[in-house]
């Protein structure tokens, strides 16, 4: 669907989450016709788990979750030195509570997760608990030299509908005193943090094909017009992933919440489209297996809730014979006890700066579990056993480059406005919920 200036709706709407601002936010009121719910004007029925997206989402008609389309990460600085004070907390929870109050808790209304840093919780002088695994950021590979973020705080929104994270981040901001119908609070987030980063970005089938044309570096007569990311293969089935409850912290103060890691990628799909074929995107992203046999259709959709990569051979035997591995065949390495992956991903296609990156956010239970998966994809133990390259037909390492890491704690619901490092031990238990 175009406008009379011949500008696609769904490109136009993603534009408009990257630029921000009160403009984009009525523009996009212009452009999308569509009802929201608003919330509950009580919202204790709400999970004690920030991060417990799944249950309100919609599935595939293979039960894979439909991750949110629109995507908006705020960096923020506590505006005060020291330890924070009630009252600041109270301002935060009733901005937080504003936008939850205007939009209903699902994809078609709005998502979000508030997050601290290890350089928020520097500032008591009391440690986390041992139950928390959040170090500081660092390099995980020996061929990359990433920044760190290091601001005190990351709030994530996320929306199938664009003026959804807009409506809300201006809320946030102090720059609508009425949102959805509902009048907002007074107080804002932005009296309490300094905004320092705004990242932004989409996932979806088509969409990274239709904001292909703008963005340098990116072949755009080559990126399948189905596929819901820029490399041009589905990602996030069910199996591949953890559950909500395998990234749960189970027990201590911070029970109910979970970790969270947040890598920019930048993405060379010049390369990836215009020196390999078919065949080696497909061996490089999952297997020589399934290259050889044409397991995948199109951007993988056939392949139900799971990549399969159990039909691949094992990861050494491929790499001597074939001389090249998968990204998925490797990382599939990283599972606990009971084999189930380690990290659920959340991660979005990003157009920001006018190039083409990944924002990689996964959530686990421990930052520990990131970095071992992250050693599985980084496949070195196949380099010194076979003629594969630290990078070349590594799986897709030839293809991205990590230019920021950040590791963040995402605390209880109860907890998310400005959390002490040591709260009140949880009373019960945390049980098991559906994802």
């Amino acid at each position: 669907m175009t406008d009379e200036r011949g500008i696609p709706r769904r490109e136009f709407l993603k534009s408009a989450v990257a630029i921000g601002g009160a403009a984009a936010f009525s523009a996009c009121l212009g452009r999308e016709e569509v009802d929201v719910p608003t919330g509950p004007d009580d919202l204790s029925s709400y999970s004690q788990r920030q991060h417990a997206w799944n249950e309100v989402l919609p599935r595939d008609d293979h039960g894979n979750v439909i991750a949110p389309s629109h995507r908006v990460l705020l960096y923020l600085n506590y505006r005060r030195d020291g330890p924070p004070n009630e009252d600041d907390r109270d301002q935060v929870e009733t901005a937080l509570r504003g936008i939850e109050h205007a939009y209903e808790r699902s994809g078609g209304g709005l998502l979000l997760t508030v997050s601290y840093s290890p350089a928020y919780f520097d500032r008591f002088d009391e440690s986390l608990p041992e139950d928390v695994d959040l170090p500081d950021p660092e390099a995980l590979a020996p061929f990359e030299d990433p920044e760190f973020d290091t601001p005190d705080a990351v709030v994530h929104l996320a929306s199938n509908i664009a003026q959804v994270v807009l409506g809300a981040e201006e809320a946030l901001k102090g720059n609508k005193s009425t949102l959805n119908g509902v009048d907002q609070p007074d107080t804002t987030l932005t009296d309490v943090f300094s905004l320092v980063d705004r990242r932004t970005g989409f996932i979806g089938d088509g969409l990274p094909a239709e904001n292909a044309d703008d963005t340098e570096g990116v072949p755009a007569d080559k990126v399948p017009e189905d596929a819901p990311l820029f490399m041009g293969f589905k990602s996030g089935f069910k199996k591949n992933q953890a559950s909500e409850d395998r990234v749960t912290i189970r027990s201590g103060p911070f029970a109910g919440g979970t970790t969270q890691h947040i890598s920019k990628l930048q993405l060379n799909l010049n390369q990836w489209y215009n020196q390999d074929d078919r065949w080696q995107r497909e061996a490089k992203m999952f297997c020589p297996y399934h290259a050889e046999n044409d397991v995948i259709e199109g951007a993988g959709d056939n392949l139900g809730t799971s990549s399969k990569v159990d039909d691949c051979q094992p990861t050494d035997e491929t790499a001597r014979e074939m001389g090249v591995v998968g990204h998925s065949q490797k990382s599939a390495r990283a599972r606990d006890d009971d084999d189930s992956p380690l990290i659920l991903r959340r991660d979005f296609d990003s157009t920001d700066d006018g190039t083409a990156s990944l924002h990689f956010l996964a959530l686990q239970r421990r930052i520990t579990d990131f970095v071992d998966t992250r050693e599985a994809m980084n496949g070195t133990d196949v380099t010194e056993q076979s003629a594969v390259g630290q990078r070349n037909n590594n799986g897709i390492l030839q293809y991205i480059r990590t230019e920021r890491r950040g590791n963040f704690l995402v605390p209880p619901r109860s907890l998310r406005s400005l959390p002490p490092a040591r709260p009140v031990e949880n009373a019960q238990e945390v049980t098991d919920e559906s994802s």
